[in-house]
């Protein structure tokens, strides 16, 4: 006898439960809410910033008191080594005051002890900054320029260490960007803010990329390229659509500064700077500030980033050029410091006061 198979229906899937908002907590008093997070927040990081300005106060003034005390005994290393031992005696769990640490601190202090306005950023910076700028620096020029880009970007450790194996210093100082003069007229704080040469050692570029190839890597890596463009910069748009008459043009890469309150547009070029890019550029900007800047924006800047260029050649360019215009390089592989170190050499030579003229 067959007996009839029972019929199932298959269970109804679980329905995702709704988080029940918290009573009383609507919309607006989310954003209310939203503004006390923020307090916590900004607290939090006014505390990080009180705890590592104490620490490196403290290690200011240990360097000072060691100096002080190896001038007065010439016991140098020695000296260190006894307060190290008796630092471990006496506070066994304390951490970070070994010979060579308490030796560093000495070297800190003294780096900076007679220049006031560099002993005050110090304390802006971590410890690891200091470190890293005190080792790796030379000159007081080149310490002083690290101290104050760090804190003005605020580079992690990570980003000042790429900075200084890109050597921006020698960069910057032995090719300032070029501009033409209405930039200065203008936005006459924006030369601190652009760089001659950018480095994008972070692509991974064919040997015989394109422009598309460059600007494809540069939006897939957008991070590090606003990393190295600065901090006030804010990505707009890449191919910016402009329209002017009945004709169809496009911006390569459009950024917003919040410093300068103006648009930037550039414009790559994997060959060497031609003087009728410049032209192609001023065309943008006239287009930009007429359909596309708002009222409260002050006019745009344009960048046109090329492969190479020829600085008699940019200068006789940009002197008549009408918009706010600058020309810059990009690398993708780290430059030879050794090469850079001896041109800064020589470049400072001839800078001296008894330097022997032409």
């Amino acid at each position: 006898m067959l007996m009839a198979r029972k019929r199932t229906t298959p269970p109804k899937p679980a329905s995702t439960p709704i988080k029940s908002r918290p009573a009383g907590q609507g919309d607006g008093e989310a954003a209310d809410f939203d503004h006390v997070v923020g307090l916590i927040d900004a607290a939090r990081m006014r505390g990080f910033a009180a705890v590592n300005k104490a620490v490196v106060e403290l290690y200011w003034s240990i360097g000072e008191y060691i100096g002080r005390k190896v001038a007065a005994e010439g016991r140098g290393q020695g000296t260190v080594d006894s307060l190290a031992a008796y630092i471990r005696r006496r506070q066994p769990n304390a951490r970070g005051y070994s010979s060579r640490n308490l030796w560093r601190m000495m070297q800190f202090h003294q780096a900076y002890r007679d220049r006031p306005i560099l002993s005050a950023l110090v304390t802006e910076l971590s410890w690891t900054h200091n470190l890293t700028i005190l080792g790796r620096c030379r000159s007081v020029e080149e310490r002083e320029f690290y101290l104050r880009v760090s804190l003005r970007e605020r580079w992690s450790s990570r980003e000042l260490e790429r900075q200084l194996a890109g050597a921006l210093f020698e960069r910057t100082v032995l090719s300032p960007v070029a501009s033409s003069p209405a930039v200065a007229e203008v936005h006459p704080d924006a030369a601190g803010l652009f760089k001659d040469s950018y480095l994008f050692d972070f692509l991974e570029l064919p040997t015989g990329h394109s422009e598309s190839d460059l600007e494809a890597g540069l939006i897939e890596q957008l991070k590090e390229f606003l990393l190295e463009l600065g901090r006030d910069f804010c990505f707009v748009g890449s191919q910016y659509p402009l329209q002017v008459g009945g004709r169809d043009f496009a911006v390569d890469l459009l950024f917003f500064n919040r410093a300068l309150n103006c648009l930037v547009a550039f414009e790559l070029k994997i060959d060497e700077f031609q003087p009728e890019h410049l032209g192609k550029l001023e065309f943008y900007l006239e287009a930009l500030d007429r359909d596309v800047k708002k009222e409260h924006e002050r006019p745009s800047i344009g960048v046109l980033l090329c492969a190479t260029k020829d600085q008699d050649v940019v200068e006789y360019a940009l002197n008549r050029a009408a918009s706010p215009a600058l020309v810059a390089e990009y690398r993708t592989m780290l430059p030879d410091k050794r090469l850079l170190r001896r041109k800064l050499r020589e470049f400072y030579d001839r800078s001296r006061p008894d330097a022997p003229g032409d």
